[in-house]
């Protein structure tokens, strides 16, 4: 499925399914489109396909750090920044959930995703079933931050 199929796609189903979104620009994706208010969370969530994984499809959701967890975090050294992000690592493994930390905008931020990659398999289904489960990765890994850090 080329990149602006896919992406017809799944911008099709979020028209279909109500879901408001906009396309943002990322130099390293073919497309990225951002939908507003996704799962039984209602949280902002990506989908986009990395220029480097053609027919990859990727849905994340950016759990963003309270300013006292950033401040927190910020006063680390390298050492005590390894210990938390092993330990974030392992627990979004314990989820299924690829992860990473990240800054952006001055905030910390981990991001969860899900990755699509199997092309003939990748429908309205297995993309709405992805951003339900990222929407639950996302509070489960806000609530694991809330609880450890």
């Amino acid at each position: 499925m080329s990149a602006s199929k896919m992406r017809d796609n799944i911008e099709r189903w979020l028209i279909h399914e109500g879901l408001s979104f906009e396309e943002t620009k990322n130099p390293e994706n073919a497309f990225q489109i951002m939908v507003k208010h996704a799962g039984q969370y209602g949280i902002p969530e990506e989908i986009f396909e990395p220029k480097a994984q053609p027919g990859i499809l990727v849905i994340g959701a950016k759990v963003v750090m309270k300013n006292n967890q950033i401040a927190r975090y910020l006063g680390f050294n390298n050492d005590e920044k390894e210990i938390f992000e092993n330990k974030v690592a392992d627990f979004c493994n314990s989820i299924y959930a690829i992860n990473k930390i990240i800054t952006e905008d001055g905030k910390q931020k981990i991001i969860v995703y899900v990755v699509l990659d199997d092309k003939e398999n990748i429908n309205q289904q297995t993309v709405f079933d992805a951003m339900d489960r990222v929407a639950e990765m996302h509070e489960k890994t806000a609530r694991f931050l809330m609880k450890t850090f």
